[in-house]
């Protein structure tokens, strides 16, 4: 018992003798990051702006630990899970669920609102944030008490203190790094691959009004990162309100987030419900599917078809052929963005 009591008494006076030597010293905690540029095409836009998070190889590398690594949860209302865990890097950073359907993780940093409807706005940091907080509510006395974490904080941050910013800050910085930017259409546009003639024609029904996806689903980073109703119910109920639970505005009824189509073929099921197992039921879907109701986004009206497309089986079938050649396999198949462990 007495050479307990010794015990503890000497850890207490070591830690404190550690956080003293650190005050007197910055230096024991100063970072020893080393900058990196993220790297994309030229026709890309800019990146959202991170200030006060630059982006480091040392950074990225916690973040990377940190997604993959149960410990985030430890405590939490989420125990035994990683981000990994719903967001397999094979299926382009998601899993198929049978209740609200796993957004990918691709190409967040040119993202402004996130989740479904949008509940969080901002940066990467923003949602980061709300991840580390609210949805996981990490314990930061595991990372403290680990073995390793305490020097990777160190030589990211330069911090001798592990806390939940920094936490969602080397979070949000794997995520910067999580760019889909080598599909077979990317380097078809580099002049590096030749599409098929069906994915050529494919790509000509998606770009122009003929099939009418590029509006939302802009290109490079196929969405246009807004809200729109394309039609899947006329009546709402519980999620299926989408954006209007976050704005209140009728007029937002049913809306929900564009997501990526980058990596579309490896993301199945699909729509914010999983209602459709494959490429071809969405794409019957927009040609003869679209429900009206108050809030139906316009776009989904046309002149003198009303809300159908009228496409021809091969226009479908060439339609889905170009989706697929939104497929990154460097993206899927980086051993850079799998699991550190």
């Amino acid at each position: 018992m007495r050479t307990g009591i010794i015990l503890l008494l000497a850890m207490g006076l070591l830690a404190v003798s550690c956080r003293r030597d650190a005050a007197d010293n910055p230096d024991l905690c100063a970072a020893t990051a080393t900058p990196m540029e993220l790297s994309y095409p030229s026709y890309f836009p800019q990146p959202v702006p991170a200030p006060g998070n630059p982006l480091t190889r040392e950074g990225v590398e916690l973040g990377r630990r940190l997604y993959y690594d149960t410990l985030l949860s430890r405590n939490g209302p989420f125990q035994g899970f990683a981000c990994a865990s719903c967001h397999d890097q094979s299926r382009s950073f998601t899993v198929p669920t049978a209740s609200t359907n796993v957004l990918p993780h691709v190409n967040l940093a040119w993202s402004t609102n996130f989740l479904w409807n949008g509940k969080v706005a901002g940066s990467l940091e923003d949602v980061m944030r709300f991840e580390v907080n609210d949805f996981f509510q990490v314990d930061v006395s595991v990372l403290h008490g680990h073995s390793e974490y305490p020097r990777l904080f160190q030589e990211a941050f330069g911090t001798c203190e592990i806390d939940r910013e920094h936490v969602a800050m080397a979070l949000a910085q794997w995520f910067r790094r999580m760019t889909s930017t080598r599909s077979k259409f990317d380097r078809y546009l580099m002049g590096e691959a030749t599409l098929t003639l069906a994915e050529q024609h494919g790509a000509m029904i998606f770009l122009t009004e003929v099939g009418d996806c590029f509006h939302c689903h802009a290109t490079p980073l196929m969405t246009d990162n807004a809200f729109h109703n394309i039609g899947l119910s006329a009546d709402f109920t519980g999620f299926n309100t989408g954006r209007y639970a976050v704005t209140g505005n009728p007029m937002d009824m049913g809306a929900f987030k564009t997501p990526t189509l980058r990596n579309v073929a490896l993301t199945a099921p699909y729509m914010h419900d999983g209602r459709f197992a494959t490429l071809e039921e969405v794409v019957e879907f927009y040609n003869s599917g679209v429900q009206h109701s108050a809030s139906l986004d316009p776009i989904m009206t046309k002149p003198g078809t009303g809300t159908t497309l009228a496409l021809t089986p091969q226009q479908k079938a060439d339609l889905v052929a170009f989706l697929h050649a939104l497929t990154d396999e460097a993206f899927v198949n980086d051993p850079e963005l799998g699991s550190p462990f």
